[in-house]
């Protein structure tokens, strides 16, 4: 006996995803939900949002209520194995380490400020 798959239904004739295996889609948006939903990491990249200068390991200890200096320097190794963050390391006496976004996180902080204004104009008819 045969079973037919069923299509997902379509709120538009022009989705922007048509042709890709769902699959597929789902197995990206698991890797970028464990870059960004770990505790902490969006409170790292806000700051880097906000500026196109480099940010110091001391201003985010200043600014990151809640978040121990572990899970910072935790989170930054991860953002920048991922790909996230450059990390620029000065030999200088105190040390100064900065980071700042790559072209790769900028394109996903733009994604991230369309996903905030699709969900600032949708949660004000709720």
């Amino acid at each position: 006996m045969e079973t037919k798959r069923k299509s997902l239904p379509m709120v538009k004739d022009d989705c922007n995803f048509e042709g890709y295996d769902a699959s597929f889609l789902m197995s990206e948006t698991a890797k970028i939900r464990k870059i960004i939903t770990k505790r902490g990491t969006l409170e790292i990249l806000i700051p880097l949002c906000c500026t196109a200068e480099p940010v110091r390991y001391k201003q985010f200890r200043q600014a990151l209520n809640g978040i121990s200096s572990k899970t910072l320097a935790i989170r930054l190794k991860e953002l920048e194995k991922s790909g996230v963050l450059d990390r620029l390391s000065y030999n200088e006496i105190p040390p100064r380490v900065e980071y700042k976004l790559t072209s790769k996180e900028q394109e996903l902080v733009e994604s991230m400020i369309d996903l905030l204004q699709w969900m600032r104009k949708w949660s004000k008819t709720r």
